[in-house]
């Protein structure tokens, strides 16, 4: 067990040492939607995640301790380029889950926009916030 899993194990440790870490304002093309114009082709959607990590007890300005933020947006695009789907719902729940698969995440909030729908609207979506399951 890593030391971050340690002290993920153990929630009085784990509440005194946490930290946010999130990514503002990321636009992809996605293919999203449920009408026939929105399976055509794709659409712009602006994504915002923030985390509730735990903290390692001596980051010693190593990447590997810390939850990286590049790796969640590479994550992220992946999951976009797999294909088409129906939701903006279920994109933030695959999204809020790739993040939780993090034993140091111990909440995701997932924020999809879909900035195209409405031209009286800035956009329209989603919101949502997934935590881990205690054992």
């Amino acid at each position: 067990m890593t030391q971050a899993e340690k002290i993920a194990a153990h929630p009085t440790t784990a509440a005194a040492r946490m930290m946010k870490v999130f990514v503002r304002d990321l636009v992809l093309a996605a293919r999203i939607g449920v009408y026939q114009h929105e399976k055509l082709a794709s659409q712009c959607v602006r994504i915002n995640l923030e985390l509730a990590c735990t903290e390692h007890p001596a980051i010693n300005d190593d990447v590997s301790n810390v939850v990286n933020y590049a790796d969640l947006v590479e994550q992220i695009r992946a999951i976009v380029a797999k294909g088409h789907i129906n939701l903006v719902e279920t994109l933030a729940d695959r999204i809020a889950q790739m993040c939780l698969e993090d034993r140091r995440v111990q909440t995701a909030k997932v924020r999809i926009e879909k900035l195209e729908v409405f031209k009286e609207a800035e956009s329209v979506g989603v919101e949502i916030e997934r935590a881990r399951n205690p054992r």
